[in-house]
């Protein structure tokens, strides 16, 4: 929860997140710049704020938006081998490797505003006192019409 202040008195009134997103974005030059959001954001109204200012975005996307999830799970139902798999790192006890599949399968989707991309990445994870394995996959969209080589952080 925070606060915003009420035109021309001084009131506040109680928000969420999704209510401060914008008059926070409203003081910023978002212009040609990339707004990455967790899946609260996520929403078709932030999307079009976004891109009549002239930025793009980044979504996670989980059930708060549940069409919109189950035909990015869809797209990447017999995704294959990934576009690009980073090498195991070790970190914070874990050893952990991430993969990411791309797709333009949702371009044309009407449902969300600008999608040009969907992407699935994947995170395994080993525990290195316990052997524990853990595999979690996340799904997204972007409004960015190229694709991205992540391994040279690059776009193509």
């Amino acid at each position: 929860m925070g606060t915003l202040p009420v035109d021309g008195c001084d009131e506040v009134k109680q928000t969420n997140e999704i209510g401060m997103a914008i008059p926070v974005l409203d003081a910023l030059d978002i212009a040609g710049k990339t707004i990455t959001a967790d899946a609260l954001l996520t929403q078709r109204t932030l999307a079009d704020y976004l891109r009549a200012r002239g930025a793009h975005y980044v979504f996670t996307v989980k059930d708060n938006q549940p069409t919109l999830l189950a035909d990015i799970r869809l797209c990447f139902e017999r995704r294959g081998q990934p576009d690009f798999r980073e090498p195991p790192t070790l970190a914070h006890g874990r050893i952990e490797q991430r993969a990411i599949w791309t797709t333009a399968c949702l371009n044309d989707y009407r449902d969300f505003p600008g999608v040009d991309q969907a992407f699935a990445i994947e995170r395994h994870t080993v525990e290195k006192k316990t052997g524990k394995t853990s595999t979690e996959t996340v799904y997204g969209v972007t409004s960015h019409p190229h694709k991205v080589d992540p391994e040279n952080r690059t776009v193509v």
